[in-house]
């Protein structure tokens, strides 16, 4: 008998010790869904649809966006993303509940709509790690105190309408990634240790002064540029080494009797004259050179590739095209009313004076031909080398195509290629763009087996993050003016200087193609999910018999061979074969027959980073 009682006091004992049911505390719980109402439409109807309430547990029920620890017992990340979130940030229902602040260590809010600024009591989250508000309409400063954040190594605020000066963000020692662009950030640029960095980018904000000692070392220009007053390596705006000093005239300057004067004023008309006469002599010269005509234009090689990748030779210049009898497209032309004087150059100063002359003149490579125009490398003697678009026959009025490229224009991604200039008349257009050596991401996946590069995993799924989140920018921007890309295919992914893609072309299809909103960006979710296909597949969008690479997956995964989908390569460099059925997941989703059924850009941009995620904590812990 008093072994049985030892036994029942021991069970007793047992399971006292087992936590109950509800293992997240109700104060969790109410701070989380506290938190998620601010954030919420209006009545709070985001919180239904979450599936957060009072009577369930976080961890063990799910609550989605949701990411608790091992033991279901803390919350451990908030992956909010794409979720149409609509109000203010209230971080004090997180950062003063001391079991969320002693356990949160992700905070991501990616592509919202949320709005307001960003409050002080986010210093007391001093767990977190990474804190992501991408693509949303925050405003004001950001706070000093988010440089307390000591444990922080991953900020992203790209896409938002912060303004004024950074913080000191160069306190926070274990920083690894620092995106900012496209805000109104000012002043000067703290002083990081980039050595420390994976990714940085500031670009396209006001920013002033030179890029700090090592910045250039370790990133392009493309993660500095879109700062009119920013100067240093890597972009080509020099600092001047001599700053100017303000002189304060003192009681002798004061004294200097009129004759000083006039010989320095005379000084500068002798100068100016002489100048003058230069400028002069210069404008005759070049009239002369040109009544002449240049003897070269005859004589300039185009190099054509023909539709089976063969190199045709021909003596035929880009400026001879416009002599023959019937042209390409004729600047000389009744309609366009002589040459231009000048291309339009939107926001660079790259090409500031170019001429269509100077364009002729050029030493021109033909390098591919499309439906509507064709493409050519125009070289200079300067260094400079341009892409430049040539349209014929084209279904866009001219009207119609300058209010596009000016509405492009305004909207910046380090990841979308901007045209630097453009010029329209009712029967010709042309773009010019900065040529990218480096070629497309189709040449990447199916060139030549002499010219394939290795292309391992971890790469593509950086590109393909890059692209989802250049283009739920693009869309999100362009929304109201209804412009999507219309074209979107790895031909038109061209890799810039630092193998990062950059997508060329936005916003070129034309008007019909594009008569419902929400079918031409759901289009351009089809268009993506083809490229997903292609960088996991290796296989082009149609084969030679013309078999559909969307239908294949499709036919393959129904017979559940997913294994046989993936290209050989990547199986071969034994990369997760779970994380690459989860992007074929979200390719398959992007590919659906019907557009409704297809997930926005922002919803894919969320499901890449979680991806993404998994494989850098993989990563860690394979370290450790």
């Amino acid at each position: 008998m008093n072994q049985i009682s030892i036994w029942v006091l021991l069970v007793c004992s047992f399971l006292l010790l087992i936590p109950n049911s509800d293992a997240v505390d109700d104060s969790v719980k109410s701070s989380l869904i506290q938190f998620l109402a601010k954030l919420s439409s209006q009545n709070g109807q985001q919180n239904h649809y979450l599936g957060w309430n009072i009577s369930s547990d976080p961890c063990k029920d799910g609550w989605l966006g949701l990411v608790c620890d091992g033991r279901n017992e803390s919350v451990k990340k908030l992956f909010l993303d794409g979720l149409n979130l609509s109000g203010t940030l209230q971080t004090s229902f997180l950062c003063n509940s001391k079991p969320l602040m002693d356990s949160l260590n992700v905070l991501s809010i990616n592509y919202n709509n949320i709005s307001g600024e960003i409050p002080d009591d986010i210093e007391n989250c001093k767990e977190l790690t990474r804190f992501h508000i991408r693509g949303n309409k925050f405003n004001g400063n950001l706070p000093s105190s988010l440089s307390k954040l000591v444990n922080l190594r991953r900020l992203e605020l790209s896409n938002n309408n912060l303004s004024g000066n950074l913080p000191d963000l160069s306190r926070i020692s274990g920083l690894t990634m620092f995106l900012a662009e496209n805000n109104m950030f000012s002043g000067e640029i703290p002083q990081f240790e980039f050595s420390n960095f994976e990714s940085f980018n500031v670009s396209f904000n006001n920013f002033s002064g030179s890029i700090p000692t090592n910045g250039g070392s370790y990133f392009a220009s493309n993660s500095f540029m879109g700062n009119p007053l920013l100067c240093g390596e890597p972009l080509p705006t020099k600092c001047h080494s001599i700053k100017l000093q303000e002189v304060k005239p003192g009681v002798e300057e004061s004294n200097h009797n009129n004759k000083d004067h006039i010989l320095i004023y005379s000084g500068y008309i002798i100068l100016g004259v002489f100048l003058t006469v230069i400028v002069i002599f210069m404008i005759c010269k070049r009239r002369k050179k040109e009544s002449k005509g240049d003897s070269r234009l005859s004589t300039n090689r185009v190099v054509a590739v023909d539709d089976d990748g063969i190199n045709k030779f021909s003596t035929v210049s880009l400026s001879s095209e416009y002599k023959t009898s019937k042209p390409e497209f004729s600047m000389l032309s009744t309609e366009s009313g002589g040459l231009s004087s000048s291309l339009i150059v939107p926001t660079t100063s790259v090409v500031n004076g170019l001429k269509f002359e100077d364009l002729l003149k050029a030493p021109a490579e033909l390098i591919g031909r499309g439906n509507h125009g064709s493409l050519y490398k125009v070289m200079f003697d300067y260094g400079m080398v341009f892409a430049v678009k040539r349209f014929k026959d084209w279904g866009i009025s001219t009207d119609e195509f300058m209010k596009r490229m000016w509405t492009i224009d305004r909207v910046k991604h380090p990841n979308v290629l901007p045209p630097l200039a453009f010029y329209s008349s009712d029967h010709e257009k042309l773009l010019v763009y900065e040529f990218q050596s480096n070629g497309s991401l189709f040449s990447l996946l199916h060139g030549s087996s002499q010219n394939k590069k290795s292309f391992p995993w971890m790469s593509r799924l950086e590109i393909a993050g890059r692209i989802a989140k250049a283009l739920a920018h693009m869309h999100k921007a362009l929304e109201q003016d209804e412009i999507a890309h219309g074209n979107l295919k790895s031909s038109n992914i061209l890799m810039n200087w630092n193998m990062e893609p950059c997508i060329s072309e936005y916003g070129l299809m034309e008007i019909h193609s594009q008569s419902h909103e929400s079918k031409s960006f759901r289009s351009d979710v089809y268009g993506f999910g083809l490229i997903l296909l292609e960088l996991l597949t290796g296989k082009l969008v149609k084969d030679e018999e013309g078999i559909c690479l969307a239908d294949w997956v499709k036919t393959v995964l129904r017979e559940e061979w997913t294994a046989e989908v993936l290209d050989s390569s990547l199986m071969a460099e034994a990369a997760s074969e779970e994380r690459m059925v989860n992007l074929l997941v979200v390719a398959v989703k992007c590919v659906e027959s019907s557009p409704n059924a297809r997930p926005n850009m922002n919803q894919v941009v969320a499901m890449i980073d979680s991806i993404k995620e998994d494989e850098e904590e993989t990563s860690i812990i394979s370290v450790q």
